[in-house]
C-alpha cells in the first residue's frame, strides 16, 4: 500500500515534528514514525468503511421509501433499488474481514458521527452521476464499479466536511488523505466480482524491509545531523543556513544520508524522489534549490569515491 516515497515523506514529517518540538529523543520519534505509518492504514479502513456506511444508509432510505404513499423521485427510476444492489458496494458492505478489522480496532467513527454519512448520501443522491446511473438501463459489475469510482472521485474524496473531520481527528492525516484517496481509487478500479475479501485489505507495507528502511533513514539522518549540516554548507555559498527553508534543510539531509548510507538504492532514484518531495511539500522554488545542491554533492561524491552503489537497488 505504501510506496518508498510515502515512507520518505513519513520520515520527513517525523524529523520536522522533532525540530518544531525541540525534542531530541530518537526513541520517541521512532514510535511516532511507527504510529504515523500505521495510522495511514486506519485512515484507509475508515474511508473504505464510509462506502459501506453509505450503502447501508441508502438501503435504509430505500426500505423507508417503499412504505410511503406519496411518490418520490426514486420511484421514477426503472429500478429504484439499483444503487442499493450495486455489486461493488454490496461486496464492500458485506465484507466480513473488513467488519472484523474495524471492530478489532474499535473504529466506530461513523456510528458516532453519522451526520457525515448523511451529508455524503445527500450529495450523492442529488448528483447528476447518481441520476444518470439510476436512469440508464445498464447493468453488471463493471457499470456498478464505474459509478462508485465517479462518485468517489467527484463527490466523496473532495468533500470539505470529510476532509476537515479527518484533519481534526489526526494532524498527520492532512498529508495522508490524498495518498489514501489515490490508493483506494486504484484498488477499486482493480476490483472484480470474483475478488475475495482479502483484496480490500492489502498489507500496509510490502515487506519488513520497508519498515527497516524507514527506521534506518530516520535514525541515520538524525544521528548524523551535524555531518549533513557541514555537507550542505559547502554547497550553498549564497545562502546562510538560517535562510534555508526548514523543510528544504530536512529534505537535503535525508537525501545526503540516503546517498551515502543506502548502497542498494540507485543515485538517480534518490535524487528524483527528493526532488518530487520538495516540489510537493516545500516552497515553489525549493525543487530548483534542492536539485542544484544535490546535483553538486552527487558529482563530488562520485569523483571522490564516497558514492558507493551496488546491485539494481530498490526504490
Amino acid at each position: 500500500m505504501l510506496t518508498r516515497r510515502h515512507i520518505r515523506v513519513k520520515v520527513m514529517q517525523c524529523i520536522y515534528a522533532l525540530v518544531q518540538s525541540k525534542d531530541d529523543s530518537l526513541e520517541k520519534q521512532q514510535k511516532f514514525l511507527k504510529v504515523s505509518i500505521e495510522n495511514m492504514y486506519v485512515l484507509y479502513l475508515l474511508v473504505l468503511s464510509l462506502l459501506s456506511e453509505l450503502h447501508q444508509l441508502a438501503d435504509k432510505h430505500a426500505k423507508h421509501a417503499s412504505k410511503k404513499y406519496v411518490a418520490t423521485e426514486e420511484d421514477n427510476f426503472p429500478d429504484p433499488k439499483k444503487f442499493v444492489n450495486n455489486k461493488l458496494l454490496v461486496q464492500i458492505s458485506s465484507n466480513q474481514l473488513l467488519q472484523k478489522e474495524i471492530s478489532k480496532r474499535k473504529l466506530n467513527n461513523w456510528y458516532l458521527n453519522e451526520e457525515y454519512v448523511k451529508i455524503i448520501h445527500k450529495e450523492v443522491v442529488a448528483s447528476d452521476i447518481y441520476k444518470a446511473y439510476m436512469s440508464n438501463g445498464k447493468t453488471g459489475y463493471e457499470n456498478d464499479k464505474e459509478v462508485v469510482l465517479q462518485l468517489y472521485k467527484d463527490i466523496i474524496a473532495p468533500n470539505d466536511k470529510i476532509y476537515e473531520y479527518f484533519e481534526d481527528d489526526k494532524l498527520t492525516w492532512v498529508d495522508d488523505v490524498p495518498i489514501v484517496n489515490t490508493f483506494l481509487v486504484k484498488r477499486l478500479r482493480k476490483a472484480k466480482d470474483t475478488s475475495d475479501e482479502k483484496f480490500f485489505l492489502p498489507s500496509l507495507l510490502k515487506d519488513q524491509q520497508d519498515m527497516e528502511f524507514a527506521n534506518d533513514l530516520l535514525s541515520k539522518t538524525l544521528l548524523n545531523d551535524a555531518q549533513w549540516e557541514e555537507e550542505i554548507e559547502g554547497k550553498t555559498p549564497n545562502w546562510d543556513n538560517d535562510r534555508i527553508a526548514e523543510i528544504d534543510s530536512i529534505i537535503l539531509k535525508m537525501a545526503i544520508c540516503e546517498l551515502l548510507n543506502f548502497s542498494s538504492i540507485p543515485e538517480r532514484v534518490t535524487l528524483n524522489e527528493y526532488l518530487e518531495i520538495a516540489k510537493e511539500y516545500s516552497t515553489p522554488k525549493s525543487s530548483i534549490f534542492v536539485n542544484g545542491v544535490l546535483d553538486k554533492l552527487a558529482k563530488e561524491y562520485k569523483s571522490t569515491g564516497r558514492l558507493q552503489k551496488i546491485g539494481r537497488g530498490l526504490q
